[in-house]
């Protein structure tokens, strides 16, 4: 077997030891998989996601350094980023990166991948990503730039934030909706959001719309130690009425796990035409 130890020193070997490895990404036939989230690459999520992706095929991780929840689709444009590689091993290579889960899609598949994946993963993400939830996720914001990129995407949440959350289900719902993804395939713009219900086994899976509704009573009012007025996110959600008996809330509290096919044209078509026939005034 080549080693790249035998090559170091000579720019000429190095290359054609850097084409081969291309060459054999080339002929291997099993799907590549690119795995990312918002919890970080030390997150059980992300670790337990991996664990039951190995058998569906070629894993490569491409994750924040550290925590990124809330992040939606942000990008690092200010400053530069940087990654680096955490550990490779037959049919696995995983890499950490300093930037956004959107910036992690966006260095793997422009810089590091030798071939487009064949499907992303963005999870499992500890806490729910229901409803309007898929607008501030940075695991659905990964997921949204995996479509960007004609790659089949699915982000994948458990209604639990625990740190050590119980992922056996939502793994196994994640395998199976892996498997289906690469065999029947996604409409060009579509992106999957799978979220599973923190119970012991779940009943199902229902495909179903997005709850209509938002959050209330968002911030938590405090004093900091210096005795300065601050105020933390928090929040409950409310589904607005009359609620919707095949929405992705509904589905959850009944035992369900819910699947929502999402557009990234948001374009409104019910109403574009009507709009046309606006006369907006200029001033």
């Amino acid at each position: 077997m080549l080693k790249i130890s035998s090559f170091v020193g000579n720019s000429n070997n190095l290359y054609l030891y850097n084409e081969i490895e291309r060459y054999k990404s080339m002929m291997n036939d099993r799907p590549l998989i690119l795995i990312t989230n918002d919890d970080g690459i030390q997150a059980k999520g992300i670790k337990e996601l991996v664990f039951c992706l190995r058998a569906v095929g070629d894993i490569v991780v491409f994750a924040p350094d550290g925590p990124r929840s809330g992040m939606s689709s942000a990008i690092t444009s200010v400053a530069p980023i940087h990654y680096t590689l955490v550990k490779k091993e037959e049919g696995l290579t995983q890499y950490c990166c300093s930037g956004t889960p959107v910036d992690c899609v966006k260095l793997a598949v422009n810089e590091v991948l030798d071939r487009k994946p064949d499907l992303l993963v963005s999870g499992i993400n500890h806490g729910t990503n229901m409803a309007i939830c898929v607008h501030y996720s940075g695991t659905m914001g990964a997921a949204i730039e995996g479509c960007i990129f004609n790659i089949p995407s699915i982000g994948v949440s458990l209604t639990d934030t625990h740190p050590d959350a119980d992922f056996t289900e939502s793994c196994r719902l994640a395998r199976k909706l892996a498997r289906t993804v690469l065999k029947e395939g996604l409409p060009k713009g579509t992106y999957l959001n799978l979220n599973v219900p923190n119970i012991p086994r779940v009943k199902g899976m229902k495909v179903c719309k997005q709850a209509d509704g938002r959050w209330v009573k968002e911030f938590l009012r405090m004093k900091s130690p210096a005795g300065k007025e601050v105020y933390w996110l928090t929040g409950e959600f409310q589904n607005h009425h009359p609620v919707q008996d095949d929405s992705d809330t509904v589905a959850l509290e009944a035992g369900y796990a819910s699947l929502v096919p999402c557009k990234i044209d948001v374009t409104d078509y019910a109403y574009l035409n009507r709009f046309k026939q606006w006369e907006i005034e200029e001033q």
